[in-house]
């Protein structure tokens, strides 16, 4: 797996599982000792550090019911709540055509992006960052500055609230990748 993927696979999970998700325990253990920086690609760790002194588990979901569950969230997590012309089901065809295993739940989840970001790097051959880009520039960069704006707004706890620029700054750091690799 890539650093590109890690990155993907690490914000994706954080933002489309609940926190109290058993899947995330060692993720949130990681944080919590202070050790994802030490296989983060980027250099965030300042951001990073603030992660570790705000990773209060009970504060950290009741924050992310609050901000992305629901008809009355704060901030939707689902694009087309924020770009009308992303629709869902464009997402679902655009991924499905991948081969990416999709469940029920709306592929258009900013978390569910991430994650297909994270799978379409790892199904991809050398070279083929087609599919990648057309994920970031269509389905993901459109609304993401409102969406983690929006969270910078709304949180409640230090924890997301720092997970918005530390998003910001690795989306920015994967477009920019894909990029120069597009330019290559």
């Amino acid at each position: 797996m890539n650093e590109f993927s890690i990155l993907c696979r690490v914000l994706g999970s954080l933002y489309y599982r609940q926190p109290q998700d058993p899947l995330l325990v060692p993720l949130f253990t990681l944080i919590r000792e202070g050790k994802l920086a030490d296989s983060w690609p980027l250099e965030q760790d300042e951001l990073l550090e603030r992660l570790q002194k705000s990773c209060d588990g009970q504060q950290i979901a009741a924050d992310y019911n609050a901000l992305f569950v629901g008809d009355e969230c704060s901030v939707s997590p689902f694009a087309s709540h924020w770009q009308s012309e992303i629709k869902e089901a464009d997402v679902r065809v655009f991924l499905s055509e991948r081969g990416m295993p999709l469940s029920d739940a709306p592929a258009d989840h900013f978390g569910t992006l991430l994650l297909a970001a994270s799978w379409l790097e790892d199904q991809s051959e050398e070279d083929e960052s087609e599919a990648l880009e057309t994920l970031f520039a269509d389905y993901l960069l459109p609304w993401c500055g409102t969406f983690l704006g929006k969270l910078e707004a709304h949180a409640a706890t230090p924890f997301w609230r720092t997970m918005a620029p530390l998003t910001r700054e690795a989306i920015s750091a994967m477009w920019d990748e894909l990029q120069e690799e597009n330019e290559g």
